[in-house]
Order: C-alpha cells, then structure tokens, then sequence
C-alpha cells in the first residue's frame, strides 16, 4: 500500500527520508526516535560501533525489520508509517542492499546469483540476459558467469554481491559494512572502486560502517551514531574538524587533550593556561570554543579542556621566535614508519603520540617544543 505525502508537505525536501524512527528489541530501544533526510545521488555513512543502531536503521529502510514507530518516505512513496499500519515489502522499495556476509548463494553461479532479481521481478529472458551481461562489464566480472560463487576471491565475492544489488537499477542501494571481511590492501582498493562506481551510476547510497577511514574517504556526509540516536550529521571536514560533542570528538581520529584553566576572555578570544607546561597562555579563537553561550562558558578560573588533532601539532628541537601557542614536553620514544616518525612525548605524568615527516629526526630524551595552530584548537567544558 503505497501513499502520498500529507497536504501540505515539500515533496523536494528530500529523496530518502525517515522521522521519528523507533525500534526496540525487548526492553531495549536500539534506534531512539531519529530523523534524517537524505539527497537523491548522495553517498551519505552511518558510523559508529557495535551495538549504536546503524545497521538496525538500515535494515528497516530497506525492510527487513519493522520499526515500532516513524515513517520512511522514498521521495512521495511512503514506505513505513507505524501509526498508519503502513508497511512496503522490501522487494518492492526499489532498493538493493549489500550484506557484510555478501549472502551470495553456493549452489548458484554467478551468472544465477546476479540475475535473481529480475527473474523474481518477471523481467523477460532475453532483458534478463542483456541486463547481466551490462551489470558483469561494469563490475569488471565479465567471462565469470559460469564460475561457482565458493571459487572466486574475496573481492570477486564482493563485485558479484554489487552487481547483485544493481543489476534491476535501484534507486537506493543499501551497503551493510560491506568491505571488513577483505584484508586491508583490497579494501582501500575497493574503497576507490566503490566510490568511482557511485559517482559514475549517480547512485544514492546509504553506507554503514564502524570503520572512521572509510566513512571520512567515502562519503558526503555523515551521521555518527550513538545509544540509537545521532550525535552529529554533517560532512566529513565538519565532523572531524568541528565536532559537536565530545564522543564525536573522541571517536573520529586521535585527539589531543590538555588540561587548563581560562585566565581571561575578550569577544574574538581566550586565553588558557595549559598547567605546568607553556611559559605563556595559549590563545584561542572564541568560536572554537564548543558550548553554548547560554551557560556561560567559557568564564574566568573555569577549568576547560584544550583539544587539538595530532597532524595541528608541529613538533620544534628549539624555541622558535614569533611563534604562538607553544608548549614544552620531553621526547619519550621514536618509531619509525617509513615515511614518517610517531613520536611519544610525555607532558608531566600522561603521554600522547605525535607524527612528523621523516626528514625530521629527534632522538628519545630530547626536550621538544610542541606549537599548536590556532586554526586546530578547540576548547570544552571541563568536570572539576
């Protein structure tokens, strides 16, 4: 039972759009009434750990869980409305879906895993035939239709899975942590070939992953997850650079940390003392600092956090003249890694662990002058 959308709503707002979703398992809510909206021919990522409710949201866009409130609209179409008893099986929402297992059937080949769905749509044998044969081109499988699926390599299993899923030209394709069971060197190969093929198809696609690398390379937007409901949606830069929570910031990358204390503030910036470790305050921009003006924050003798991403650090053997922001440390221990060194430097009794390029070489027990660029810092709240 399809329906349109109420009197009175933007049908252009989006392409793919859930409110108010609502599921839980027992007594526990894994998805807490969320809401997003997402452009048609974007490839947007639902990230976060086990158990956040990214994969739960997905399986009941495309159908395979029933949510127990909220509505799923596929540009007019509504897929699912609790309240309304409204409920699109998933073969009719013209959406294909990739699973983490891939879900390929042993006993069939390739050529009869990829044509399933349109033999299960009625399309004709000769379509059917045509439309394979395009779809197995495209993902770079041709001359494999007659290969049992067991017999190919990992990233063949995968290739067939896609081809699989758009092989009936969906509208949305569904991708469930599709790239975690390949080893690492053919996942960043697939990761390119992925996203070149979304571009290419002007695909909309709903991502899922744990993995922070392939959300931040795939995707135009992201929403991070957690407990069942979003912390921030937005796109990568935003969401590694300009977190809006301490989970986001926490869980995207290595985060730099520092305790200190605001000694004074004027309307463009904060002056923080860094305990024990800078000769003069550090200076930071007031819209860096991440709390709303409505409590206050930051005011003077409030405790705060400093907050700086490890590649904002440059790392000095000496005290530069006319630089800001510097602070002091001892070297701890060196890796090197190639292309570049990871150094630990310790600032009192906690460490943290720093990059350089490789034509930099410090040696352990070196004193080491760290300057943290102004554009990369940002200052939170604190608990005494």
């Amino acid at each position: 039972m399809a329906c349109l959308l109420r009197p009175g709503e933007d049908s252009h707002v989006s392409f793919l759009r859930i409110q108010n979703l609502y599921k839980t398992f027992d007594r526990f809510v894994a998805v807490n009434r969320i809401s997003l909206e997402i452009k048609e021919g974007e490839f947007f990522t639902l990230l976060g750990s086990s158990g956040c409710g990214k994969t739960t949201t997905l399986r009941m866009i495309g159908g395979l869980e029933k949510p127990d409130g909220g509505e799923i609209y596929l540009g007019e179409k509504c897929l699912v409305s609790a309240s309304r008893r409204i409920f699109i099986k998933p073969e009719k929402r013209d959406m294909g879906m990739v699973f983490q297992s891939y879900a390929l059937w042993p006993h069939m080949t390739v050529y009869e895993n990829v044509s399933y769905p349109l033999k299960l749509r009625g399309v004709n044998r000769s379509d059917i035939e045509k439309k394979v044969d395009e779809v197995l081109g495209l993902m770079g499988l041709t001359g494999l239709d007659d290969r049992p699926t067991p017999a190919l390599s990992g990233g063949q299993q995968q290739r067939v899975a896609l081809a699989r899923a758009l092989v009936f030209s969906p509208h949305v394709l569904l991708l469930d942590e599709p790239l975690s069971n390949l080893d690492a060197q053919l996942r960043e190969e697939m990761r390119r070939e992925l996203k070149a093929l979304q571009q290419r198809l002007g695909i909309t696609v709903l991502f899922v992953t744990h993995d922070q690398i392939e959300a931040l390379s795939l995707s135009d937007r992201i929403a991070i997850m957690k407990a069942g409901q979003f912390e921030q949606v937005g796109a990568p830069e935003e969401v590694y650079y300009k977190p809006a929570t301490p989970f986001v910031r926490d869980f995207l990358g290595k985060t730099f940390l520092l305790p200190g204390k605001v000694l004074g503030a004027t309307e463009q910036f904060i002056n923080v003392e860094v305990q024990r470790h800078s000769a003069a305050p550090l200076t930071i921009q007031r819209s860096n600092a991440t709390a709303s003006s409505s409590n206050g924050f930051p005011a003077v003798g409030q405790p705060v956090m400093v907050a700086i991403r490890p590649e904002q650090v440059a790392l000095w053997d000496s005290l530069p003249e006319g630089r800001a922001n510097m602070i002091q440390a001892d070297l701890r221990a060196v890796q090197f890694l190639g292309d570049r060194y990871e150094y630990t430097v310790a600032l009192g009794s906690e460490t943290r662990v720093l990059v350089s390029p490789a034509s930099q070489h410090l040696k352990p027990g070196d004193k080491v002058f760290l300057e943290l660029k102004s554009e990369g810092i940002s200052l939170w709240p604190r608990e005494t």
